[in-house]
């Protein structure tokens, strides 16, 4: 055998023709056995919370653009009454547009259920559930720009590239259901960060959200990307991944375990079953005329966001441990920065009987005791006038609200101060919010970390109190 320069070897070709080969024999070993033990883990299987969860799964009901909190859920007397005038305190140092004196509600608001709890006439459905709801008054944030509070909400990181909120989810409990991913985000908006607001970054690939259509798909019309296939069998399909798995695994045995690929290879999986589970899944021609009404499928104005709350319902039963629905078009929303009239009654119009519908049937099907919903934006509105007639961005101070899973029913938590400027009282910044939502579902949050370029990463960074005052 002629010697070659060192060079043209590779440390596997080395092994291969030195010593009889024997090295390289131990060494294909040693990979197969990596090989099978990657094989044989699946990352979405159940995992077993840090301690008892009062929730199992997560519907996130995203209102994209900044709903106003003093016209929907945080009433405040004193906007009324000094309408036009200017505002008592300083204004934030960093504010995202110039805004005037303050601007009253346009909407009244009454006193609803046994909690006595003020909503606006804007939301008359779910004002029905407000015994329920666990009002959270007092949230702020770090960002006054769409781009900036929408990654801070869903990733915890408003300048960084980060994995979302139900990547962290599903990474930190599995699935229930392999058939189906353990994160989806039904029509969710592709602008303001886009897919980075569902992406596992570095996070393994089967945690990353998979989306539903998209913010500028009808409900109706929205589809897992290649869902079906018109072409070919499922016994013709089933050959054609297995046969491709193999060719991986082989590729595997020559070069050693591969994360990315045994995530492709899991995909490839994963998307084979899919096509049996998730149309069936879409096909909501079995629910009953009552629950269509319920959901407002029955009129136009609900019938898109009534089918997106549907859906999430119909996933969450199945087994999906995180499911996004948004409410989102080209124009922002809820972005009112002139003609809040116009502007927020069209957008509560539209989710406001869908909404009510979802916590209903969750509640009477027996799933709202172990599914956490969640509703709100990425921030609030100020309560000083932008124009005439609008509100500008607002994250000193704001609302969310939360239902079923675990969290007191029937309750305001916090507070902002008498006009609704800045969170005074039981201030919950969305670290904090994070923090509560994994402790709702049995993780602690500075527990659950991730390795990754020589550091643990956890969703609330370096920060996060969980809010022990919700907790039922």
């Amino acid at each position: 055998m002629s010697i070659l320069p060192q060079s043209l070897y590779s440390r596997r070709e080395l092994l291969k023709k030195s010593a009889v080969g024997f090295g390289n024999l131990a060494l294909l070993s040693m990979l197969n056995e990596e090989a099978q033990a990657a094989k044989s883990k699946d990352p979405l299987a159940p995992k077993e919370p840090h301690f008892t969860p009062r929730a199992k799964r997560v519907i996130f009901l995203f209102m994209k653009g900044g709903p106003s909190h003093m016209d929907t859920f945080d009433y405040k007397p004193q906007l009324q009454k000094y309408d036009g005038k200017p505002l008592p305190f300083d204004k934030p140092r960093v504010q995202f547009a110039p805004t005037g004196n303050l601007l009253k509600s346009p909407w009244k608001f009454k006193q609803y259920g046994e909690s006595g709890i003020h909503v606006s006439e804007l939301f008359p459905n779910v004002a029905e559930c407000v015994d329920d709801l666990c009002i959270i008054n007092s949230l702020h944030g770090t960002n006054a720009a769409h781009g900036g509070a929408l990654l801070k909400l869903h990733t915890g990181s408003d300048a960084f590239v980060r994995p979302s909120m139900g990547s962290w989810v599903t990474y930190g409990l599995g699935t229930e259901n392999r058939n189906l991913p353990g994160f989806i985000t039904i029509c969710p908006t592709l602008a303001h960060g886009g897919v980075k607001n569902w992406s596992s970054a570095f996070l393994p690939a089967p945690y990353q959200g998979t989306p539903l259509g998209n913010a500028a798909v009808a409900a109706k019309q929205a589809q897992i990307e290649y869902i079906k296939n018109d072409f070919l069998s499922r016994k013709v399909q089933r050959k054609q991944v297995d046969f491709l798995n193999e060719l991986n695994r082989m590729h595997q045995a020559e070069t050693g375990p591969n994360q990315i690929l045994n995530d492709r290879i899991g995909s490839f999986e994963l998307a084979f079953r899919m096509q049996e589970e998730v149309p069936e899944i879409q096909d909501i021609s079995g629910e009953t005329e009552a629950t269509m009404k319920m959901y407002g499928l029955d009129e136009e104005q609900t019938a898109d966001f009534g089918r997106q709350c549907l859906m999430a319902r119909r996933f969450a039963e199945r087994g999906v441990r995180f499911i996004q629905v948004s409410h989102s078009d080209q124009k922002v929303q809820w972005d009112q920065h002139g003609n809040l009239l116009e502007g927020h009654g069209k957008n509560a119009k539209e989710v406001d009987k869908p909404i009510a519908g979802l916590l209903k049937d969750l509640k009477q099907r027996g799933l709202l005791k172990d599914t956490l919903v969640i509703w709100g934006g990425e921030f609030g509105r100020t309560p000083t006038a932008q124009g005439k007639n609008g509100r500008d961005h607002n994250p000193e101070g704001f609302t969310m609200w939360l239902a079923g899973g675990g969290v007191k029913s029937g309750i305001q938590y916090g507070a902002t101060d008498e006009f609704g400027y800045y969170a005074t009282k039981d201030k919950m910044h969305i670290h904090d919010f994070h923090a509560t939502i994994l402790h709702l579902l049995g993780m602690d949050h500075e527990k659950l970390t991730y390795r990754y370029a020589g550091r643990d990463f956890r969703l609330t960074d370096v920060a996060g109190h969980v809010a022990h005052g919700i907790l039922a």
